[in-house]
């Protein structure tokens, strides 16, 4: 039977000198993390600066790490400080979203469904950027990082209920502005 360990069990095998224990931590959570970075800042070259700050800090972190919540908690909590520390040195970051197009794509697609899919894309895209910060980070928290919402507020620094309400108003948002073209037709 395989067993697989948790991420916290990882953590400290790593923080007892096991190399291999975060590696396989890297693989698990690396695509997740980068893509929630990548949606937040909006550019590939800023996801991946802050990207390679969050796995510094939890490196450094490893003698210090004490797993009083999921790691992913912990991990997406790092993640989400080391994004508000690059806008805050970023200025320029406020007005600049526009998602990186080569994340998207299958093969074999018909041109109607690969039209079809690639305008909601930009729907969805665009009704991303225009939600609150606020709401944009707790519903790319759950949808990128699958954190539910108590590691939301947990991630976010806010109560269980303003993470439920953000999230509520965002998926809301989220999903009339992708369902708004097809009511016209």
């Amino acid at each position: 039977m395989d067993h697989t360990p948790d991420d916290s069990a990882l953590m400290l095998r790593y923080q007892d000198g096991d190399v291999a224990a975060f590696e396989v931590l890297y693989r698990r959570h690396k695509d997740p993390v980068y893509r929630y970075l990548l949606r937040l800042c909006g550019h590939a070259e800023a996801a991946e600066d802050v990207f390679q700050e969050v796995w510094g800090k939890i490196i450094k972190a490893r003698e210090s790490y004490r797993p009083t919540a999921k790691f992913t908690t912990y991990l997406y909590r790092v993640a989400h400080n080391c994004f508000i520390d690059h806008v805050r040195r970023n200025k320029r970051h406020a007005g600049n979203t526009t998602l990186d197009p080569e994340l998207y794509g299958d093969e074999g697609e018909t041109l109607e469904s690969a039209t079809e899919r690639s305008l909601a894309r930009e729907r969805l895209e665009a009704a991303l950027v225009d939600l609150p910060e606020e709401q944009r980070d707790a519903f790319l928290l759950r949808e990128e990082g699958g954190l539910n919402v108590d590691e939301i507020a947990a991630v976010t620094g806010c109560n269980r209920e303003t993470a439920k309400s953000r999230l509520r108003y965002a998926v809301n948002k989220l999903r009339d502005a992708i369902d708004e073209p097809t009511e016209r037709s």
